[in-house]
């Protein structure tokens, strides 16, 4: 699915990808990674909805109407980044503000990282769409090889993204009911 996806959206942003050798191995080129994942969000749900029901949304300084419901689709697609934690520990929701005041990315790759981000999800939404899904959310990683912005890691897969069954949206959110899911939010709320 990343190596799919990552040859879908080569045209928008290049990416570490050298060869797939075998279906369970990538031979990629090595880049400095950024210590942030970017997150575009369509809808409300997941953690931003806990964030949103719990009153700590403002984290990501980014404005939300009023009078959210879960699972509600945004006119414009947000971005919440979060910190890059080590293994072991979570990342944590982070505002574009904080990261240029702690240094964790310089402006101007930042800039360019979101703007991508923004276009590899647009691109998302549409293969989605094509297969009768909605692309609800997703994480990119990105990192910088001789200097250049390169995205890495995996895109666009049931581990990096929410996506929901496309035909039965609608009514589900009418009736507040959970959006048929295929990823991996069913074992997050299990856990929780």
């Amino acid at each position: 699915i990343a190596v799919h996806a990552f040859e879908q959206t080569a045209d928008i942003c290049p990416n570490h990808l050298i060869a797939v050798p075998h279906s369970n191995v990538m031979r990629v080129r090595k880049a400095q990674a950024l210590p942030i994942e970017v997150v575009v969000r369509r809808h409300v749900t997941g953690s931003l909805w806990r964030d949103v029901e719990a009153g700590r949304h403002g984290v990501y300084e980014v404005e939300l109407p009023a009078g959210l419901r879960k699972d509600q689709r945004l006119d414009s697609p947000i971005i919440t980044p979060s910190t890059k934690a080590e293994y072991g520990v979570h990342d944590e929701p982070i505002s574009r503000r904080v990261i240029l005041e702690k240094g964790l990315v310089s402006e101007d790759v930042l800039d360019k990282a979101f703007d991508v981000a923004l276009k590899l999800f647009a691109r998302g939404e549409q293969l989605a769409a094509e297969q009768g899904l909605i692309l609800v959310d997703t994480k990119y990683e990105m990192g910088l090889i001789d200097g250049k912005l390169v995205v890495i890691d995996e895109i666009h897969t049931a581990d990096s993204s929410r996506y929901w069954k496309a035909d039965s949206f609608e009514e589900r959110f009418a009736k507040g009911e959970p959006q048929a899911m295929l990823d991996k939010e069913n074992i997050r709320q299990w856990l929780i």
